[in-house]
């Protein structure tokens, strides 16, 4: 199906499904323990022996020397792999280094061994006997340093074009009567999924299945084929089950590429879990970013020059983090710059998390907002509006398809009671603590991919839905279920969902807060097409068929679905194609955070008191679900704002807290309640569906409104994320 004309009146406006907080289908089996992740798959491989890895003990320079004697020697082991014996590897289009390491290191826990055992404990045990010597090389660990060498990143079709100018910018900013310059950083960060990659990987002949946990199967078939050297039709890959990606699973990692090279060498099937000590060094992360931020105003707060410029670092051929690409369409201004730069290190792969670019690009946008609102004297809320735009800044002849940033903005101050927020820092008390409000907006593109699925009906009226889409804990078998139950005129009941394999229709999978809108639509569009041969087999014109309660009925003839299909069943396939709709329109989605906080007098510790998102994110296909995504987001915000950092070792190359005990994320004790808005929206422009995605778009601008907040309740404003407490600490005002 093509969608090149902005959507009309069709099935899923009738909202009897769709758009209901329906709780998910998935649950009970996720609740039980009965939902197969990727390790647990006793049931398709119940004699699987079990790999350990090995990662690199340098950042960068050579192995000299591998022992693998005594590991061999061991109680159980059946087989080690190492770039020696693995035979020739390939690298996939989505790798910036090799996924098995040898005798070249590219950097820190770099897989460099797989040893296979009966057992895990005899596989963890023999890779301990694993000795090593390594002819360590200098490297490029610290982004600051190598920040004034940093070239113009390389363009791509995610990123965009890696500088972008209108107007004159240095012009329009000297002659601006006020102006505005800061330098903001963010860390690298780390996933943290509670799930670690882990597969399991079994061969019949030249033919190689595996089970494993990831986002995007198309793209990951074809990357593990090319890495293998074998040709793609020899690959099934599932995913049905994922426990959170984060973006860290969007692409093939070292577990599944070993498990396969493992299952080769032992002669059955190996599963393979990366140990989490392990993860954020040998997987990718959130790249640290250094942030120049100019705005030049008119004394009545209108902007005349806007300037983002943006560093980060990566392995040699790696991508840089587009943090400077909202600053491009959030707000008006007739004179603009943005630059992205890329420096080369030798750090692990820098790569997407979730909302790559927006997420630490809000997180330094939405203080310098304030800032100017600051030195403006304006109220930022007000600033903010000010500086609306329904129009693309850098093309005012293409409009925004819909855009409710000051609706999102005026219904959060007006619910969060902003009018009693104190203009002046640290004026506020409420014993000890130290209490102060803070507003960001929030941004995050609506991207649009061809996702294609295919929908069976049977003798006993049941719709079973067939994509290779993947749910990573978002709710995608959920609103699949919804979307072919609406389309279809049948009970939730009456539909079934099988998603992540490969040997299904491809599909948008799950990325970029993409997957929702666009795997919906690709179900309508064979829903289409399975309502067409429902018809025709009834001998009823597609166009005058209606489909509910289970039959089709046109005028005064009603057939059930059951009969229809009959004995053979009927089946609609079919992709959902975009045309040239979002090159007329810029699709976009919005939101307001507001947050109160609360700092210790003495300490400097900081609580989160109160959080609001509201959100303009085109049709909500299922509330319930949506709300989750973005309490979810509003939780990694905090972390992102309040504690989450890698911490670099400058000299070894490595991030020291690579586990889940230091490496700081929020907990149950750190999340007051959190209050969800969704306005009222739908996007014809988008999709069928009306829809556009959430679940970025909940992250992007939270840390922000906390530092926002931070300020007004202290008067310090940090630059420098996280806002741990040895930033506030010397600068609290008196505690009386």
């Amino acid at each position: 199906m093509k969608f090149d004309t902005p959507a009309t009146t069709n099935p899923i406006d009738q909202l009897k499904v769709v758009g209901k907080p329906t709780d998910r289908v998935d649950g009970p089996l996720k609740t039980t323990g009965t939902a197969p992740y990727a390790y647990e798959r006793h049931d398709v491989a119940p004699d699987a022996a079990y790999g350990f890895v090995v990662g690199a003990g340098i950042a960068k320079g050579r192995i000299a020397s591998m022992d693998l004697q005594a590991a061999r020697a061991a109680p159980g082991v059946l087989a080690i792999v190492t770039a020696r014996n693995a035979g020739k590897l390939g690298k996939g289009d989505f790798n910036t280094a090799k996924l098995l390491g040898g005798p070249a290191i590219d950097h820190y826990h770099q897989a460099v061994a797989l040893v296979v055992a009966n057992t895990f404990e005899q596989a963890r045990a023999a890779a301990q006997l694993v000795r090593i010597t390594y002819e360590r090389m200098p490297g490029k660990f610290d982004l600051q340093a190598e920040k004034a060498g940093a070239q113009l990143a390389k363009p791509t079709p995610f990123a965009g074009p890696p500088e972008s100018k209108v107007g004159d910018f240095e012009g329009a900013y000297a002659a601006a009567p006020v102006q505005f310059d800061a330098t903001y950083t963010t860390p690298d960060q780390s996933h943290c999924m509670m799930e670690p990659h882990a597969s399991t990987a079994v061969w019949q002949g030249d033919k190689l299945t595996v089970w494993t946990s990831n986002q995007m199967v198309a793209w990951s078939v074809g990357d593990l084929a090319k890495t293998l050297g074998i040709p793609k039709e020899n690959v099934r890959l599932m995913s049905p089950f994922v426990g959170g990606g984060f973006g860290g699973k969007l692409f093939v990692r070292a577990d599944v590429v070993l498990a396969a090279l493992g299952a080769r060498a032992a002669g059955r099937p190996v599963k393979v879990a990366l140990q989490r000590p392990l993860m954020p060094n040998n997987t990718t992360h959130r790249p640290a970013t250094i942030q120049r931020i100019r705005l030049g105003a008119s004394r009545d707060g209108k902007i005349m020059a806007i300037a983002h410029e943006g560093w980060s670092g990566d392995l040699p051929d790696g991508s840089a983090e587009t943090a400077v690409n909202q600053t491009r369409l959030l707000y008006a201004g007739a004179n603009r710059l943005t630059t992205t730069r890329l420096a080369v290190l030798d750090l692990p792969e820098g790569n997407a998390m979730r909302a790559p670019g927006e997420a630490p690009g809000m997180m330094a946008l939405e203080i310098a907002m304030d800032e100017m609102a600051d030195k403006l004297g304006m109220e930022p809320v007000e600033f903010r509006i000010a500086n609306d735009t329904q129009v693309d800044p850098e093309k005012p002849g293409r409009p925004f398809s819909q855009r409710q940033l000051v609706q999102c903005l005026r219904t959060g101050a007006e619910r969060f009671g902003w009018s009693r927020r104190n203009a002046r820092p640290a004026q506020v008390r409420d014993g000890r603590w130290l209490v102060g409000m803070g507003v960001a907006a929030g941004f995050r593109n609506n991207l649009l991919t061809k996702s294609g699925a295919r929908v069976r009906l049977d003798d006993r009226g049941v719709v079973t839905v067939e994509t290779d889409m993947t749910d990573i804990g978002t709710g995608s078998y959920t609103i699949i279920a919804q979307t072919a139950a609406e389309m279809m005129g049948v009970p939730l009941s009456k539909v079934f969902v099988r998603l992540g394999d490969s040997s299904f229709p491809v599909s948008a999978g799950s990325g970029g807060q993409w997957g929702a809108n666009n795997s919906t639509s690709g179900v309508y569009a064979a829903c289409m097409k399975l309502r067409d041969a429902v018809a025709a087999k009834a001998g009823m014109a597609a166009g005058e068929a209606v489909f509910i309660d289970g039959s089709v009925r046109a005028g005064e003839r009603v057939v059930p679905l059951a009969q229809a299909a009959g004995p053979e069943g009927l089946v609609g396939e079919d992709s959902i194609e975009y045309g040239d709709l979002d090159k007329k329109y810029q699709q976009s989605t919005f939101a307001a955070h507001f947050v109160e906080v609360g700092v210790d007098a003495a300490t400097g510790e900081t609580r989160v008191r109160r959080m609001l998102a509201v959100c303009a994110a085109g049709r909500i296909l299922n509330p319930k679900a949506a709300r989750s995504q973005v309490i979810g987001a509003m939780t990694m915000g905090t972390g992102a704002a309040l504690m989450e950092e890698l911490a670099v070792d400058k000299r070894r190359g490595f991030f020291v807290n690579h586990d889940l005990a230091s490496y700081e994320v929020p907990v149950h004790a750190d999340i007051p309640h959190l209050d969800v808005v969704f306005l009222d929206e739908t996007d014809p422009i988008s999709s069928p569906m009306k829809a556009k995605g959430v679940a970025e778009l909940g992250l992007c601008g939270v840390g922000a409104a906390i530092a926002n907040a931070i300020h007004n309740a202290t008067g310090i404003r940090v630059r420098d994320y996280p806002i741990t407490l040895d930033k506030l600490i010397d600068r609290l005002p008196p505690v009386a």
